[in-house]
This record gives C-alpha cells, structure tokens and sequence, in this order.
C-alpha cells in the first residue's frame, strides 16, 4: 500500500500532493515540507497510509481522537 502526502488547509481542505511506496520516503518528503514551510502557515502537512487516494482523504478528513496519556 502507498502513503499518500497532503497539504490540509482550512477548512480541512484537502490537497494531494504526491504518493510515495516507502515509508522513509513519505517521512523525510512531509518532514521537509514541514521544515520548509513559513512559521505564519495556517497548513499542515500530513501523511496517510492507504489502499487508494479516496480511502486516504477519508483517514484524514476523519477527527482524530485526543490523546490520554498516563490514565489507566
């Protein structure tokens, strides 16, 4: 399965950037693209690991849950 590469601008627009069939791959391109962006940017960068482009818009438009830390 590829890892689709996005651009989300609000509000949660979603725009493909590229896909990539390794991981390392995927990681290092988003990370870049975050370390180039400007510090005022309103976008985020984001990866999805997905069958096809649909499902991966889908994992991304998608809340995410918050995450609980340390509770039992």
């Amino acid at each position: 399965m590829p890892y689709f590469v996005y651009k989300i601008s609000p509000p949660s627009l979603l725009t493909h950037i590229g896909t990539e069939d390794r991981y390392q791959n995927a990681r290092a391109w988003v990370r870049r693209l975050r370390r180039e962006q400007p510090s005022e940017a309103v976008f985020q960068y984001r990866m999805a690991f997905a069958n096809s482009q649909a499902e991966a818009e889908k994992l991304l438009s998608k809340p995410r849950d918050e995450r609980v830390i340390g509770e039992d």
